[in-house]
Parts: structure tokens; sequence; C-alpha cells
């Protein structure tokens, strides 16, 4: 019991210093209410995972895209224009401001390519952010968002629709190359979302990024925020900066400078013809699992998020 109360005086305290000025009251100026100790002992994905709608608080994004929150999100519309968003039932369609604009304004390049009236847009982030219940590490400040890489031509999907219907691979020989799924359009709305200023990091299986160096015959300054990583080849990862001005935000470091194309060349050799394994150390200490995050584990913003009504 001595433990549990020692540690709920500390974060909570660090709550106040963190939010002062900014998070620990409501949109209308109320003061949000203090977490229970509770909520702090919890697991994060269980607290953020519950709740099912935006604090009522201005924009912010608190901590890292793997361990922090988001406050004030705004909900991408089920339907718009030149999008859908798909998997209705995960609550996952929320994220910042400039996060939702992005996808919106990406949205209307996509619709612009031959076959695609739009984007089918997977996750953005739960109504507060956080850890998830299910599925990502990241996603957790609203600044991340998964793009389909099946083109969207029908935008009239039903919520059973939407919970059925597939993404497309477009790779081949495990990442090592793209497949005939793959198109121009593709590297055109990747390059769309890599222009945009806002834009830290892209996301996509080696094989694509290789394509897209390949392919590319004018600026090339875009294709450094296109990084090869595992998997993403369903769909592909935008990931935008910390807002301007935003405290509390922590910006991943920026990709190293050049074009990035040499080392997404290294990363499909490796897949063709894969390095031996290190030799294992007999004295090595097995390592330790991952432990699931808590809320005290969070910025001390996020359990003012988790509170505000």
């Amino acid at each position: 019991m001595i433990k549990i109360r020692s540690t709920f005086a500390m974060v909570a305290a660090f709550v106040l210093v963190a939010c002062a000025g900014s998070s620990d009251t409501n949109i209308d100026g109320t003061p949000v209410k203090e977490p229970t100790a509770a909520e702090l002992r919890g697991l994060a994905k269980s607290a953020f995972g519950a709740k099912r709608s935006a604090s009522a608080q201005r924009p912010a994004a608190f901590g890292s895209y793997a361990k922090g929150c988001a406050a004030g999100s705004v909900q991408l519309a089920e339907t718009g224009p030149t999008w859908q968003a798909m998997r209705l039932s995960r609550n996952r369609n929320w994220g910042h401001p400039e996060l939702v604009d992005m996808v919106q304004k990406l949205s209307r390049k996509a619709a612009a390519q031959p076959g695609w009236n739009g984007l089918y847009v997977g996750d953005l982030s739960q109504p507060r952010g956080g850890p998830m219940l299910t599925g990502h590490r990241s996603h957790q400040i609203g600044l991340d968002a998964d793009i389909w890489m099946l083109p969207a031509k029908n935008l009239n999907l039903s919520t059973t629709d939407r919970e059925n219907i597939s993404s497309i691979s477009t790779r081949r020989a495990k990442g090592a190359y793209t497949n005939s799924n793959w198109s121009p359009a593709h590297h055109e709305i990747i390059k769309a979302a890599a222009k945009d200023k806002r834009t830290a990091r892209i996301f996509v299986f080696p094989g694509a990024k290789v394509k897209m160096c390949n392919d590319e015959k004018g600026d090339r300054s875009w294709l450094n925020k296109v990084r090869p990583w595992y998997g993403h080849h369903y769909h592909f990862h935008v990931r935008l900066k910390c807002p301007k001005g935003a405290r509390g935000c922590v910006d991943q470091a920026a990709p190293p400078k050049g074009d990035g194309c040499a080392d997404a060349r290294q990363w499909v050799k490796d897949i063709l013809n894969p390095p031996p394994p290190k030799p294992r150390d007999p004295n090595a200490k097995p390592p330790k699992p991952r432990r699931e995050l808590r809320v005290a584990d969070l910025p001390g913003s996020c359990s003012a998020v988790l509170a505000s009504d």
C-alpha cells in the first residue's frame, strides 16, 4: 500500500507540472478531475482502449510515437468525397487535426490517379491515442496513418464490407521486389505523401523503395523520407512530425541525409541472401520480456487526457 501511494503521489505531482497551462483544463476552461490510483496502476492499453471519444482539450500530442497519447483528437469522417475509413469497429479513425487534413489532402491526389477514386484508410489512432488493445506499438500520439495499397474504386462500402474486405499485397520474394499489383499510381501517391512538409517518414517494404528509386526521374529529395521496413506491403505508413510549437511531443530522429536508396538496396540483398546469424554469446543473459506499458509509464499529461470529459 505504501508503494502504491508513493507511486500515485509521484505521478500526480508530475502531472501537475507537465500539464500546467495546457492539458489540465478542458476546452471550456473547467479543470479535469484527478486520475484515480487504479487508473495510474492499470494497463495503459486498457485505459485508452476503453475511451470511445476524444478528450475535451485543445489538440496536442504528448510523448513519442510508441509511448504517448493524444489530446483533443478529431475524427476522420467514416466516408468522404475521396476516402473511406476501414475497420470501423476498431474506432481508430482519430488523430491530430494535421493528420486528418493530410489524409484528406492525400486522398484527393489519389483520386486523380487512373483506377483510383480515392483512398481506403486504415488505422490512425484511438480517440485519445495511447497504446492499443491489439496491433501497433506506435500510432499513439495521433500522428501516424496506415494507407491501404488497394485502389479505392468503390467509395460506397457498407460497414460490413469494411470489416471483411482486405487490402492487397504489393510484394514478391518476401519483399525484395514489387509484384504486378504495384502501379505507377502507388509511386505517385507515396511521393505526394512524402512531399507534404508535415511528413517525417513513410514506411514501406524494401522492394517498393528500390522500385521508386529506380523509377523516379525527377526530383529525388522526397525519397529520403521513404524508409524500408518489415511488412508494410498491404499498406504504407505515414508519420507526421510533431506539430509546430507542440510542447511535450517527441520527434523521431531525422533520417540520414541522401535519398536512402543504397540502404534500401542493402535490405533487398539481405532478403535474397540472408547474412549468417550472429553467434550466440553463451554468457549473455536472456532478454527480458517486454513489459506492458502502464498509464504511469506515459508522460504525465496523459493522465489528464484520460481524465478529461
